[in-house]
């Protein structure tokens, strides 16, 4: 009998020391929140409720975190309301958007240093006069459980993020994978290995094949709304639509420091009802300025589109700024609806957020051309819109690159490519067009918001339903 009991003894030693010790990290992940500073409320109520369960949650942002209200936007120190009201919700890390660079360097520089949280971007090196405390990574003990972050950012066709080029000078990028691959001694370090991407959901399911040694990809800046998460060469990549209006609530399993599970789930923000008060408060203080409600002109009918916005933009241009033609980036009209109603200063504001200058240029009708097709190819392959003309393009099936381009004047005219015209655009889409012509442009002292404003404002009432000015002809 007690030979049996002492086996009985050894057995149960025995399963003991087999059981895998069990772990568990939690992450809320948002991405392209563009100063939605309205959501703040709700999400800190999220955050909340989510801490309550696992106190070492994890918050954290694939950036785009400013750029979409005047009230952040604009604020006395630019985007400070989205610094603070993230301290506040208790975010851990961000990486660097596109967007981030609309601060300019000395303006990102600071609201680094006014964070609570590193800002973590592995290919960005800034030069030391601008003192921006970026770090590639950092790590974080959540439970015993070693978790490394890395943050990147993507670059468009001139190099660099896609935001205006002046604001980012003397600041070098290199290649986002290049860069990142320079870290991988992290999964010897850490058992939980996560990049914070800005690089977009197709660049980030490119990328997950040559990182096998990453866990998680929290994504942004393609805005892609994915049904929790997608799992793509054994990495889980999550990503949401733009300004909050969903959040990703990410579970990692582990067993003896090895993730065996990946889960991920969205939780709504926008229209839910519970709120963190504290934070609705700070909201509403941040909120306090009538002049963003003053209106300006009645919308007779809703716009639709972002070509009926993308018009009345380019009318603006044309019209207040005494030119005989115009065109805007695709990429710099950011919404593509508005209600038929009062038309406020809040509202182009936030259709025009970068505070980009009215830039006036002296240029053939080719050279024009050369520019729009230019700027078609360094946006995004969006076309552009144009005003006091319409563009009638054919594009290459295969590449999608432009074939032909032909500019009509309100006459019905093809423009003449010897004469020169008088055409305003803005400073962003003047910067990314690179080309021969004899005019660089100058600024005409004027942000283009302004001329929108006065435009509006001359108008008093405004229809664009229905309005077009680009054609492509498909063969």
């Amino acid at each position: 009998m007690k030979k049996i009991f002492i086996t009985s003894l050894l057995m149960l030693a025995t399963i003991t020391g087999m059981a895998k010790e069990r772990k568990e990290v939690h992450i809320l992940s948002a991405n392209d929140m563009h100063a939605a500073i309205e959501c703040f409320p709700r999400l800190g109520y999220v955050a909340d409720s989510l801490r309550a369960l696992y106190p070492d949650l994890l918050i954290l942002s694939a950036g785009d975190n400013r750029s979409g209200d005047p009230l952040n936007d604009m604020y006395e120190i630019p985007a400070y309301p989205m610094v603070a009201l993230m301290n506040m919700v208790g975010f851990h890390a961000t990486t660097l958007g596109n967007h981030e660079f609309d601060s300019n360097q000395y303006g990102l520089a600071r609201l680094i240093d006014l964070s609570t949280f590193p800002t973590l971007c592995a290919n960005t090196h800034p030069d030391p006069k601008f003192k921006l405390h970026l770090r590639p990574w950092h790590k974080f003990d959540v439970n015993g459980i070693t978790v490394g972050i890395i943050g990147a950012v993507g670059l468009g066709q001139l190099g660099i993020p896609e935001s205006h080029p002046q604001k980012m000078t003397d600041i070098k990028f290199s290649d986002p994978y290049e860069s990142i691959k320079q870290y991988e001694f992290l999964r010897r370090e850490c058992d939980v290995v996560v990049l914070l991407s800005h690089l977009g959901y197709k660049e980030d399911v490119e990328i997950s094949a040559k990182l096998p040694w990453v866990d998680l990809i929290v994504g942004g800046h393609s805005h892609t709304q994915l049904k929790g998460g997608e799992m793509h060469n054994g990495i889980l990549i999550t990503q949401n639509t733009n300004r909050l209006k969903r959040v990703t609530h990410t579970t990692l399993v582990l067993e003896d420091g090895k993730v065996v599970r990946k889960t991920a789930e969205n939780i709504e923000i926008r229209g839910g009802k519970n709120e963190n008060k504290i934070i609705k408060e700070v909201v509403r203080y941040f909120s306090e300025n009538p002049a963003f409600a003053r209106v300006l002109a009645q919308a007779t009918t809703p716009f639709s589109s972002y070509e009926e916005l993308g018009c009345l933009m380019t009318d603006a241009y044309v019209a207040e700024g005494k030119a005989e033609l115009s065109f805007q980036n695709a990429g710099g009209v950011r919404y593509s609806t508005h209600a038929a109603g009062a038309f406020t200063m809040s509202d182009v504001l936030k259709l025009d957020p970068f505070q980009n200058e009215a830039v006036e240029l002296n240029i053939t009708g080719k050279e024009l051309t050369d520019m729009i097709i230019k700027c078609y190819d360094n946006d995004n392959q969006l076309m552009p819109y144009v005003g006091g003309m319409t563009a009638e393009y054919t594009l290459d099936p295969s590449t999608r690159k432009i074939k032909k381009l032909t500019l009509i004047g309100k006459d019905g005219k093809k423009l003449n490519m010897k004469r020169t015209y008088k055409v305003i655009t803005n400073s962003y889409t003047s910067a990314i067009c690179p080309t021969t012509r004899q005019d660089e442009g100058h600024s005409i002292g004027r942000i283009t918001a302004e001329l929108i404003i006065d435009y509006l404002e001359h108008q008093k009432q405004v229809s664009y339903q229905g309005r077009t000015c680009l054609k492509e002809i498909k063969k």
